[in-house]
């Protein structure tokens, strides 16, 4: 009779427990209220490192971790605090009701667990959105890591050579990008995507781009002047000494 009479204790939601653990991880979620710091940090090391210039980056990265932080745990006392109004409502009513008809303890927990229900699933909904917001900012702040670490500085002139000198026709062949992907120090992948989103560029605003056309044309005369007088002074016939 005991065990037929005990509560049985309702088994913890998979899904709710992949949120928690995923807002402890961030930081969003648990006792620190540094604004997810540590999870600024994860995010740092997982990018490849810190540079110099990524202070700046990573301020930016905590104060909208933080801005999240602040939001959920806003939102999450809203919701605990309208739970606690409503069921303390629920058992007034109850109370009243009580005394014109007989309301049993399991009427009361019954109705206390469905009102928790109730806002059990309203705070998963909070949960899902927070960890969605986290992602994006993550996933931005390490993207943004990534691109500025592939392509260096002495990469983007090297293509950006390459593709003003054949202006005429801007579509290297797979011999030639593989070329490229050495010289630059990267895949040769990431060469025809340059090149395709150099190509749409610059159609759409030639104008734009006249400047650097016109900058990049006059250091391939620049190179091409200096060849040829190395070559006219190899061929050239020594003078004889007196």
């Amino acid at each position: 009779l005991s065990i037929r009479g005990a509560q049985e204790e309702e088994p913890t939601d998979p899904q709710l427990m992949r949120l928690d653990n995923m807002l402890l991880a961030e930081g969003v979620a648990g006792p620190e209220k540094g604004g997810g710091s540590a999870a600024a940090a994860a995010a740092a090391a997982a990018s490849g490192g810190a540079g110099s210039d990524n202070s700046v980056e990573h301020s930016d990265y905590r104060a909208k971790l933080s801005q999240i932080r602040q939001i959920y745990h806003t939102e999450l006392e809203k919701y605990e605090q309208a739970c606690n109004e409503f069921t303390t409502h629920v058992m007034n009513l109850l109370r009243e009701q009580s005394r014109t008809r007989p309301i049993s303890p399991k009427e009361i927990e019954r109705m206390v667990s469905i009102i928790h229900r109730k806002f059990s699933s309203i705070q998963m909904q909070l949960k899902q959105s927070t960890c969605e917001a986290v992602m994006i900012l993550r996933s931005r702040f390490l993207d943004a890591r990534r691109k500025r670490r592939n392509f260096n500085k002495q990469a983007t002139e090297i293509l950006n050579e390459y593709f003003y000198s054949h202006l005429s026709n801007p579509y290297p062949s797979e011999e030639a990008k593989e070329e490229l992907a050495k010289k630059c120090g990267i895949t040769v992948s990431q060469v025809s995507n340059w090149f395709g989103n150099k190509r749409i560029r610059y159609k759409k605003n030639i104008g734009k781009f006249q400047e650097e056309a016109n900058i990049y044309a006059a250091k391939t005369a620049v190179t091409a002047t200096n060849v040829s007088a190395h070559g006219s002074q190899a061929n050239s016939p020594s003078t004889p000494n007196s």
